[in-house]
């Protein structure tokens, strides 16, 4: 508040001694304006508090006193009364600006001086761009005191500092074991909260590891897994050892580990795990992580989870000789399926082997819902696209692809479909899609989505032909829809954007977005439904067991997919969460439906 306001309306205004002022308050102290202040300010008339105003805004207005003259103008109540005033006001302009009083005797009264409101040191050049190390300590220290933890979301966009290759160091838990390969066991409290995060939303998961843990049907079983490592497949496997199980875990792709679940899963909570991944490992690496689980002394698998077949595949290429103490083999993608019906096809499918990806509670719940959400999730954080009005392609209408184009028809998209088979495809043309060939439309089309789960889905006379700007991604677990090789040629120019986001630059200036290089873009970019991940994983779970416990002969070298009985039983354990009540059969119900009144209430061919 200038002076000009205070000396218009004040009537009667208190001055603190200045002297009293410096001793009791730091001469930095702010201005607070008091209530009396501030219903002179809403009193004075417009003009001159427009003039006011921008007198005491202006960047480059200097106080009007020396630094060491009182404090900064603080108005305080006080004894010391000012005289009487009159309505009429002089300025003296050789003083400037400063006020005089006419006194009703005829005398005149200077009015005191004051230092103009200073808010921040103005030598501080605020428009400076900070230097490399200001912006990330900046970065750190509002992260810590805001939240004093690494959310998901920095999991998969930050990197840290340290660019040492994870192999290159040594790292030992608390405990003093180095059984692991990680990229900073120093993050394990932060990985430990997202973990107990991830446990309040999967209660079939712990439902079933309080109701199993004093049978422990898992004692004895050897686990090898290689799936995405995040804060869902930490609970699966902390349940697996729950249930007697021990585990060695390696990661299924290369973008999606996030570095401080794999630290807390290394240090343990009652178990330490041999954890070996990290985000952004090489193909290398890829590799060199799944033998570190398989090939170490003293210690044989005798049960496989797997997530894409590259375990199942690395240990037939590589240690065939160890099929012959492993009992099964589960499988969660269509890739990893394929590649089994393959091996049972030609023969060299040594064990049997579960089929969890064609199971009801998978295909209807993790690869609708899961994909219906995190699409839109996956897109917006790597790029801030709008998708109202725009226009995208969707290759494939299988589960994954039906949860894609709901969302983005829902967010106001142009949705167009590619599908091979007549009976998805005439389901998207009843779910309001239009099915076209990739190649009609490829020139025209914003968001470019492969969920085939097949290879060479987009070739690089698709890419050369679409418009600038467009963004192409991947919702199938393999990397081999899309044809990124191509891209790597000297005419075109790769340039990152930022974690996961790449241009690529055609010679005329063209560029595309590719997201995750053409991996799997919800586990790479951003994150994925806890609630629908505990149904895949209670699966999982169960078919373990199934295998593991099942009696010598139940099971021959083959396929199977989960009996239906253990699908209900995935359903009924997740129905609580929403107070949900069945209804149950009579009777007279089930014999006339031929049923069960306990289930199962579908055939086993069911999907």
């Amino acid at each position: 508040m200038s002076v000009q306001v205070v000396a218009a309306k004040m009537a009667e205004v208190e001055l603190k001694d200045v002297s009293a002022g410096k001793a009791a308050l730091p001469a930095e102290s702010p201005v607070t304006p008091t209530s009396e202040d501030k219903t002179l300010a809403r009193n004075e008339p417009q003009k001159e508090a427009g003039s006011s105003a921008s007198a005491a805004t202006s960047p480059t207005a200097e106080p009007s006193a020396k630094a060491g003259e009182g404090s900064r103008g603080l108005l305080t109540p006080s004894a010391a009364k000012m005289p009487q005033a009159s309505a009429m006001k002089h300025t003296d302009p050789q003083q400037n600006g400063g006020e005089a009083f006419v006194n009703r005797d005829g005398t005149v009264a200077e009015a005191p001086r004051m230092k103009k409101i200073q808010f921040a040191d103005q030598k501080q050049e605020f428009n400076k761009r900070p230097s490399k190390i200001g912006r990330r300590s900046l970065s750190r220290s509002i992260s810590q005191s805001s939240t004093d933890s690494y959310s998901s979301a920095a999991s998969y966009t930050d990197s840290s500092d340290d660019e040492t290759s994870p192999r290159d160091k040594q790292q030992k838990n608390s405990k003093g074991n180095g059984d692991f390969c990680i990229k900073n066991i120093k993050q394990a409290d932060f990985g430990r909260r997202e973990i107990e995060i991830a446990e309040q939303e999967m209660p079939a998961l712990m439902a079933l590891r309080k109701r199993a843990q004093g049978e422990k049907p898992l004692a004895g079983a050897k686990v090898v897994g290689c799936t995405h490592i995040t804060a869902q497949t930490a609970v699966l496997m902390e349940t697996l050892s729950a249930l007697g199980a021990q585990c060695r875990w390696a990661a299924c792709n290369i973008y999606s580990t996030q570095n401080e679940v794999a630290a807390a899963l290394a240090e343990g909570g009652v178990n330490s795990f041999s954890v070996f991944a990290w985000k952004g490992e090489s193909e290398d690496d890829f590799w060199w992580c799944i033998d570190r689980c398989v090939n170490v002394e003293g210690w044989q698998p005798n049960m496989i989870l797997d997530d894409g077949g590259d375990l199942t595949h690395w240990i037939y290429k590589k240690y065939p000789n160890m099929f012959k103490k492993i009992k099964g083999i589960v499988e969660e993608s269509v890739t990893g399926v394929h590649r089994l019906y393959q091996l049972s096809k030609a023969g060299k499918l040594c064990v049997p082997a579960m089929n969890v990806n064609d199971s009801v509670t998978k295909q209807k719940f993790d690869n609708l819902y899961c994909c219906r959400e995190s699409i839109l999730d996956g897109l917006k954080r790597t790029t801030d696209v709008m998708f109202g009005g725009k226009q995208v392609v969707v290759c494939g209408y299988g589960e994954v692809g039906k949860g894609c184009c709901a969302a983005l028809k829902a967010m106001g998209s142009i949705v167009y479909v590619t599908e091979i088979d007549p009976i998805c495809a005439l389901q998207a043309c009843m779910d309001g899609f239009r099915l076209v060939k990739l190649n009609e439309v490829i020139r025209q089309v914003d968001i470019v989505i492969t969920c085939t789960g097949n290879k060479n889905v987009v070739m690089r006379e698709h890419l050369d032909r679409m418009k600038n700007g467009c963004i192409v991604c991947n919702m199938g677990h393999s990397n081999t829809e899309i044809d990124v090789a191509s891209l790597r040629t000297p005419e075109l120019t790769w340039e990152r954007v930022r974690s996961q986001v790449d241009h690529v630059i055609w010679p005329d200036g063209k560029r595309i977005v590719l997201l995750a290089e053409g991996r799997l873009l919800n586990l790479s970019c951003s994150t994925v439904p806890t609630f629908v991940l505990s149904i895949t994983a209670t699966t999982q779970a169960l078919a373990l067991i199934e295998l593991y416990n099942a009696p010598e002969g139940r099971y021959k070298q083959d396929v199977y997919l989960l009996p239906k009985k253990m699908d209900e039983y995935v359903a009924s354990l997740h129905l609580p969460t929403f107070d949900a009540h069945l209804t149950e059969l009579s009777d007279e119900q089930a014999k006339y439906l031929g049923l069960n009144k306990n289930g199962p209430f579908k055939p086993n061919y069911y999907r």
